[in-house]
């Protein structure tokens, strides 16, 4: 039966194969864009995995080591764009030693050589040098129309004036959050305006760069195209020239509301104008007294982050009431279950919704009302049914607001819940039937992350995520179970987990291991606080074909050095590290 079942199969792909024109194939395959879909494609047979291969202009591999840039050559030898990431999530919270790894120069150098077709590259959480600009520049700098280092860091500003120069073509130039040596000011921004017509996006947000108004607004004058401009620092009044000019500009971040000087000045708000093409707003230091300047734009705006105003729980009702088409929001915890209440109230077009911690000294802790509970939790999953991604810190919840997110909140493709520890006590315990009742609900949901505190998910929990968790691809567990028994219940179920990260639940390295290989999915998996061996002996029964396990070893100078220990365990077409730091540890496979 088996052999009649493979032939038939075989029969079948050449019918599939043969029946349609290779032309007609790849016209097809072009309009799938999903990688998952793309990827089942290329399984139907030889000749379909043939045409993917030279049909495909993006991929996404998400860890450096898990393949080589050669072999990655050899399987899509077309590729447009390429986004690529290295070191784990952890290292955005300082959970990873800044030498753990994460050197783009051998991509870099065999992008350079062989990739023939690429115009975009996205680098993330990546260890970029000078030289590898050089490199980069010099190989593609006459097609290159997208250059996104994100998060990055090991470059400076030379290297930026050289991309400026160089790529005419360039129509997004990305930076966001990347650790850049500043050596020549802001020049390069002026190189920027005064060799680039074409640009569409500049995103040097949250970064240490510094930029004149004058360089900006030249290159605002200069860049007919600018759709997107996201900053560092620089004060607002200086701007409003720019703003007159910007008349195609969709999306502005940056900017601030403090005095370089630190003096206090009386303001005129009359001066301020934005083009009435801007939808999308992120200003920093944004006070009360500031907040009238977006009255008269705030019925227009798709997007608001407030993640970096100082604006109480009443600032941020006032803002929101007047923002009845925001598409996406972002602010800190200071918004409170009243905020949250107003958003849900006057925000049904709403799709992404995020809500940080804030600064326990400056944000929400000063402000009685700066506060996230189920009341908001509730208020929002029954105002705002549109919502695709939340993103969300709470002081207090119960199983009823997460029911109420599976009831109300179907649209959910990616969840994510914190549960802060400010408060002693929390309403109540556990709460597993109501992260059934979510994941039973959000049949969507392909993220899903659960940051809490000891007792609030049971092993009776997990196993209930591990049965509702179908369609879930990426998730974070912290500080969930109880006994080994957990995990392995959660790894019964969870059909489709590629990538799963736990912290703080201190399940036995037997037990990760034989949830790893329970997982059948599973590609990436990182751990931080577990019941660790001396020799971490109980993870090598997690060993298998090309998956490789490393122990990280903490800081032995810091608190609670066992605690801190971390596993990171992956699938890898490219064998062994060679690059490893002295707190990296291979264990398998070993030399």
């Amino acid at each position: 039966m088996g052999g009649e079942a493979e032939a038939g199969e075989r029969q079948l792909g050449r019918v599939l194969s043969f029946g349609i024109p290779d032309t007609a194939l790849g016209l097809v395959m072009g309009y799938v864009e999903d990688p998952w879909d793309r990827d089942a494609i290329s399984l139907v047979c030889r000749h379909w995995c043939r045409v993917d291969e030279l049909s495909r202009k993006h991929v996404t591999v998400a860890m450096a080591y898990s393949t080589t840039p050669e072999r990655l050559f050899r399987r899509f030898p077309c590729l447009e764009s390429l986004k690529l990431k290295a070191k784990p999530r952890a290292a955005m919270f300082n959970l990873i030693s800044d030498d753990w790894g994460g050197s783009a120069s051998p991509w870099i150098r065999q992008l350079s050589a062989t990739f023939h077709f690429l115009k975009k590259l996205h680098l993330r959480r990546m260890i970029v040098s000078d030289d590898d600009i050089s490199v980069l520049v010099r190989a593609k700098a006459h097609m290159l129309v997208s250059l996104k280092l994100d998060r990055c860091s090991g470059f400076s500003t030379p290297s930026l004036a050289l991309v400026a120069r160089s790529c005419k073509k360039l129509e997004t130039l990305f930076l966001e959050e990347s650790a850049i040596a500043e050596k020549e000011n802001d020049e390069w921004i002026r190189e920027l305006a005064t060799n680039n017509s074409v640009l569409e996006t500049l995103n040097f947000f949250l970064t240490d760069l510094r930029a004149s108004p004058e360089h900006l607004t030249l290159l605002v004058r200069n860049c007919q195209r600018l759709k997107t401009l996201k900053i560092s620092e620089c004060f607002m009044p200086d701007l409003t020239g720019l703003f007159r000019i910007a008349q195609t500009l969709q999306e502005f971040a940056g900017g601030s509301f403090e005095e370089p000087d630190q003096q206090v000045v009386n303001r005129n708000y009359e001066n301020y104008y934005f083009p009435p093409s801007l939808h999308r707003l992120s200003l920093l230091y944004m006070g009360t007294n500031d907040l009238q300047i977006l009255f008269p734009y705030s019925a227009a705006l798709k997007k608001l982050d407030l993640q970096f105003a100082f604006l109480n729980t009443e600032d941020h009702c006032q803002i929101v009431q007047r923002c009845p088409n925001l598409e996406t929001l972002e602010a800190r915890d200071v918004i409170g279950d009243r905020g949250l209440q107003v958003v849900a109230q006057t925000c049904k077009k709403l799709q992404r919704l995020r809500v940080e911690r804030g600064d326990d000294d400056h944000g929400g802790l000063e402000d009685e009302q700066g506060r996230i509970s189920q009341v908001g939790v509730m208020a929002v999953a029954q105002g705002c049914p549109e919502l695709t991604y939340w993103a969300i810190h709470v002081s207090d919840i119960t199983n009823a607001a997460l029911e109420a997110v599976g009831t109300f909140s179907r649209n959910l493709n990616d969840f994510r819940l914190v549960l802060l520890d400010r408060e002693a006590h929390i309403t109540e315990l556990p709460l597993d039937n109501g992260v059934r009742a979510l994941l039973r609900g959000c049949t969507k949901l392909r993220r899903f992350a659960f940051y809490v505190r000891a007792g609030v998910l049971t092993d009776v929990g997990l196993g209930y995520v591990g049965e509702f968790s179908k369609g879930i691809r990426y998730m974070l567990l912290g500080n969930v179970g109880e006994s080994d028994n957990g995990i392995l219940q959660l790894s019964r179920g969870c059909p489709s987990l590629q990538k799963l990260e736990l912290r703080g639940c201190l399940f036995s390295e037997h037990a990760l291991a034989v949830a790893a290989l329970q997982l059948k999915s599973l590609r990436y998996l990182w751990v931080q606080g577990y019941r660790s061996s001396p020799t971490g002996a109980g993870l090598m029964a997690m060993v298998r074909p090309f998956w490789n396990i490393e122990f990280i070893v903490p800081d032995q100078d810091g608190p609670c050095p066992d605690f801190r220990k971390q596993i990171l365990a992956y699938y890898s077409l490219a064998g062994r590290r060679t690059d490893c730091p002295p707190s990296v540890i291979p264990l398998y496979p070993a030399f």
